[in-house]
């Protein structure tokens, strides 16, 4: 994928700050974060992105290539039972006040309260598209949130996917590696095109190309859009393709290419994450989408 798009060189330099160990200035970021999102494959086989919170310090390097959670994922979750037992996860950790994220790939075992994640890919990526939102409150809950199931988006549901500035999407490649990564845009960068379809556009990034890579080879994949004002979690699974064809692309603006999620499975869980924040602050990096956001702030 990054020869195709002519960025191997670029790609090659970014990869170099892959590592497989957890430095300093990671940890001491991770042991501040109050949610961290998880990716992996059902016991179907089926690929989603979940979430998980707590307290600061609920995640932190336990040595140089381990990181606990001391979280699992609640039995309505779609990772519940995968996540009870070994599996290849991908995760990121993001902080929208300070816009950092870093990612932490591995193998994670159930361990005591939560899992053990054995890292073999640990590095950041840089703050693009990511909207700057502040904490409100860590306290709101939910008695006993119920998931309901879908194969295809309600109105409602497709109401809230077009209004939304951000998400989570967790592939794996074609021996499971997974990996989770974050989107983040202006309302309206991810259009509805169907009550099962999807499309977003791909910006420039860091040439890694490791959603699209897996997607190439296997085109599982799990979206995750959160509320933030509700704690609602709103979980899409389906199959994903990616889009080249200049004129195609070139409709939307600031996309270098395109990808189309088929979805097949929806789970929504009302006021799932205690997590609430504050409006969002765009980054200036979005490229526009008609003029959806013109009256709130961009820094």
């Amino acid at each position: 994928m990054q020869v195709r798009a002519g960025l191997a060189d670029q790609a090659d330099h970014g990869g170099r700050a892959v590592r497989a160990q957890i430095p300093v200035v990671a940890a001491a970021f991770l042991a501040e974060q109050p949610m961290i999102v998880i990716g992996a494959a059902d016991e179907a086989g089926h690929v989603w992105a979940s979430l998980l919170t707590g307290p600061p310090g609920f995640v932190h390097a336990a040595g140089p290539a381990t990181v606990r959670v001391a979280a699992r994922p609640e039995p309505w979750d779609p990772l519940a039972g995968a996540l009870g037992d070994a599996a290849t996860v991908g995760t990121i950790a993001i902080d929208p006040a300070r816009r950092r994220r870093m990612r932490v790939n591995g193998v994670s075992v159930p361990d005591a309260d939560g899992l053990r994640i054995t890292a073999d890919q640990v590095y950041a990526n840089c703050p693009k598209y990511i909207q700057r939102r502040h904490l409100l409150d860590a306290r709101g809950e939910a008695a006993r949130p119920t998931a309901v199931h879908g194969s295809e988006l309600t109105p409602d549901q497709r109401r809230r996917i077009s209004a939304a500035d951000t998400f989570f999407v967790a592939t794996a490649d074609d021996q499971g590696h997974a990996d989770a990564s974050h989107r983040g845009g202006d309302p309206g960068f991810v259009q509805v095109l169907s009550p099962t379809r999807l499309r977003w556009p791909d910006y420039v990034g860091n040439a890694m190309f490791m959603t699209l890579g897996n997607l190439d080879v296997n085109p599982a994949a799990g979206l995750l859009f959160p509320d933030f004002t509700t704690g609602t979690l709103l979980y899409v699974s389906g199959t994903a393709r990616t889009e080249w064809d200049p004129e195609r692309v070139a409709a939307t603006s600031g996309a270098q290419r395109l990808v189309d999620l088929a979805v097949t499975d929806v789970i929504e869980v009302a006021a799932a994450v205690p997590l609430r924040w504050g409006d969002p602050e765009f980054s200036r990096a979005n490229p526009p989408v008609g003029t959806v956001s013109a009256t709130l702030p961009r820094g």
